[in-house]
């Protein structure tokens, strides 16, 4: 089968494109043609060796993935030959990854695709997907009525807090660089967009919220205690699931005594269970049309290099370019 993998941690163009065994399912384990697949920061974490995991070698890079099920291990219950399945979680804890015509996975890690969605929509959505559903609702427990603001609505966690916090009930205020991503948060249901680059953030956000937020969600690498805690409401809560080198600075006093909590969580901590609860939702949404993926690039898998290195250069050096997912397919 033809793969995108590599042998060592390093650039971009570590990655190699070419031949590698098809795997041959275990047990518990389905075989999965791959349809699509989708980038996310974290790959790029693990292939340039930001973060130090164990790697089989050669490893397949890449989390995401949707598909067909070509075959199943001689333990699996839930699937069968034909059935269009996606997950995420792949390519973590010495699991091997996506970026291939073909992927054996763990049962536990795979979900039913929903009647007329796309494998490219489901694949952009799976750990964004399953990243934001935690943070809002196992985390922060939004409630209906109350005000969220998301930091970056546009991008590929954002875009999806934004409509889940929607579906909530929630009033969404969140942040965009330039017009562009200020409709397309709009078009996410956003209540109130921030153009940052022209209006100083937090009076914005005073001025909106007067009495404070209930919840901010920041996606950011570098988030900004100094900044987000005083616009918390009292008993506000303040998710992070990004920034592992980050060490800013705490107003420790605001935050305490007005009984603030704050929550961090990795996604590829949650438990298979967990996850499958996600996903579920994440499912009942798009089979009713009311969750969309947010891409804003689709490629081949053989490009697999270049998408790394356009994730790159706006995750970790902010160029500011991607409003949304890339997605590849074979």
């Amino acid at each position: 089968m033809k793969a995108a993998y590599i042998v060592q941690t390093g650039e971009p163009d570590v990655i190699q494109y070419g031949d590698l065994p098809t795997p041959e399912p275990e047990p518990h384990q389905v075989l999965v043609r791959v349809r699509a697949v989708s980038v996310n920061p974290i790959d790029t974490y693990i292939r340039s060796g930001m973060i130090p995991f164990e790697l089989p070698k050669p490893y397949i890079i890449g989390c995401d993935f949707a598909g067909t099920v070509e075959a199943t291990g001689s333990e699996v219950t839930r699937y069968k030959p034909g059935d269009r399945v996606w997950g995420s979680n792949q390519g973590l804890l010495g699991r091997q990854g996506t970026f291939a015509q073909y992927v054996a996975v763990n049962e536990a890690w795979v979900y039913r695709t929903p009647t007329g969605v796309d494998d490219e929509e489901v694949a952009a959505l799976a750990l964004v997907g399953i990243t934001a559903h935690l943070g809002l609702f196992e985390k922060a427990r939004l409630k209906r009525n109350e005000t969220i603001f998301v930091a970056g609505g546009s991008g590929g966690v954002g875009s999806v807090v934004i409509q889940m916090a929607k579906l909530a009930g929630a009033r969404v205020i969140t942040s965009a660089g330039n017009e562009a991503k200020v409709e397309i948060c709009r078009e996410l249901g956003a209540d109130e967009v921030i153009r940052y680059r022209e209006r100083d953030l937090a009076e914005a956000v005073r001025q909106l919220a007067p009495e404070g937020v209930h919840v901010w969600f920041d996606v950011r690498r570098e988030p900004d205690f100094m900044q987000a805690v005083p616009l918390l409401r009292p008993s506000g809560r303040m998710v992070i699931m990004a920034g592992r080198d980050a060490t800013p600075a705490f107003p420790v006093g605001p935050f305490y005594t007005r009984d603030c909590k704050l929550f961090g969580y990795a996604m590829f901590n949650a438990t298979s269970e967990k996850q499958r609860e996600c996903a579920e939702d994440i499912n009942h949404w798009l089979s009713e049309r009311k969750l969309r993926a947010n891409i804003c690039k689709t490629m081949k898998l053989a490009e697999a290099a270049e998408a790394h290195r356009i994730q790159e250069e706006n995750t970790i050096h902010h160029a500011g370019k991607l409003s949304g997912k890339i997605v590849l397919t074979p």
